[in-house]
């Protein structure tokens, strides 16, 4: 199983390791965890679109997997598989020659753009091979920043902004391009006075196939289309809003102190009230950046909801009236946590695919909360939270706000080595 982050998701110092997370999850839909890790040979966690932990998977496949049978990327609609396809097909998981003849999966952030089965053939793990590629990524991992190209640095970046778990998908076996002759016809450049320059005739192409030799044995990677999941909210928004409520840069989180009385809104498509509680406690919301977040008092917050939902100052959904005939009300949901500290959340609040938001209260300060997200959609209160410490990346309080100021933790990078003392 194979884990593709929400590409922006910010770096924290949780201790709670993968296999945690995804046995406390089994046991929260049926209590089955041991049957399913049972039938589990690994769980990676990785970032197809930054590039982080992607040598490590494909070790682990050629390790495990090797080539004794064809590989399907499964999984729900916007999960990553597309975007995992395409950086596997890039990368030593791959036939050499591949990468010049498979058409690339197209990634969009609508549903149903997977149509067909893409597929691409699988390298033979060789012993020769393997060697080959672990001396390739020790060579690199001996490389600081410093001494990468300049398109290399460009690149890095570039991820650096989409990402903070960064990391380096290189090739070991490339193909080998013959070079190009030129075709010279003199006659093509001369022409009289009584006519006009003549463009040359374009060559048809050829695209490139794989001979009989390269697939008859051949394992396959296959992309498929996604799940789609019918309680998500993706479901009720348009392209466009979709691309509003879907990260494309790295997440800032945005963290806010609550007293009780008072709402905060997720655009309007969550909404959070702090009905019941002895102290503040911290919000800390982790959702598209595009996405506005506004705090008001449990006496205003109808009132808002009602003007400003499809207007510019909730943003999502967007269309004014007409759009909300046809847009679900919002519908609640009571929640009871009970603190653990000032610098741990205790659970998430899953607000479906809008993103969630970190709850951090006192030790042993009982909270009720009551969360909304739009009818007919998944609300999920997840325990423990995925990233326990993310209240503590914040900046200072904005004064006569309940808003703290943003602060952007610094990416890392894998397989680089870093300069200075540690």
């Amino acid at each position: 199983k194979t884990h593709n982050l929400c590409q922006g998701s910010p770096l924290t110092g949780s201790s709670t390791s993968p296999e945690a997370c995804w046995a406390s999850a089994c046991k929260s839909i049926g209590g089955a965890s041991s049957t399913i890790l049972s039938a589990l040979v690994d769980i990676r966690l990785v970032s197809a679109k930054t590039g982080y932990g992607m040598e490590g998977l494909v070790s682990r496949l050629q390790r495990s997997w090797k080539c004794a049978g064809d590989v399907y990327l499964l999984g729900a609609t916007n999960s990553g598989k597309s975007t995992l396809f395409n950086t596997l097909l890039r990368s030593d998981y791959c036939k050499s020659r591949a990468p010049d003849i498979i058409d690339r999966a197209t990634v969009s952030p609508w549903p149903g753009t997977t149509l067909n089965l893409l597929k691409f053939p699988i390298i033979n793990p060789t012993c020769d091979r393997i060697f080959r590629r672990q001396e390739r990524l020790k060579e690199e991992a001996a490389k600081t920043e410093d001494q990468l190209s300049i398109e290399e640095k460009k690149y890095l970046n570039q991820l650096k902004k989409q990402g903070y778990l960064v990391g380096r998908v290189g090739r070991t076996f490339q193909q080998q391009k013959s070079s190009t002759e030129i075709d010279f016809d003199p006659d093509m450049l001369s022409y009289s006075m009584d006519e006009d320059p003549r463009d040359p005739p374009k060559k048809h192409e050829e695209r490139e196939e794989f001979t009989h030799n390269e697939v008859k044995d051949a394992r396959w990677c296959f992309d498929t289309p996604g799940i789609v999941k019918e309680d998500c909210v993706l479901n009720l928004l348009t392209e466009k809003e979709v691309k509003l409520v879907l990260p494309s840069h790295a997440i800032v989180p945005r963290t806010f102190i609550l007293k009780p009385g008072m709402v905060l809104f997720l655009a309007a498509l969550g909404r959070i009230d702090y009905l019941e509680g002895e102290k503040p406690a911290w919000f800390s919301v982790l959702a598209s950046n595009l996405l506005p977040v506004h705090v008001t008092t449990l006496s205003n917050a109808d009132t808002i909801y009602e003007k400003h939902t499809a207007q510019e100052f909730l943003k999502v959904p967007m269309g004014g009236e007409e759009r909300m005939k046809e847009f679900p009300p919002l519908v609640p949901q009571d929640i009871t946590l009970k603190g653990i500290g000032t610098t741990e959340a205790v659970a998430d609040i899953k607000l479906s695919s809008a993103g969630w938001v970190a709850v951090t209260a006192h030790a042993e300060e009982e909270l009720l909360l009551r969360a909304y997200t739009p009818k007919g959609t998944a609300l999920v209160v997840r325990e423990p939270p995925l990233l326990p410490y993310i209240s503590t990346i914040r900046g200072a309080r904005i004064p006569g706000t309940p808003a703290y100021r943003t602060k952007k933790p610094p990416s890392f990078v894998e397989n680089l080595r870093t300069t200075g003392s540690r």
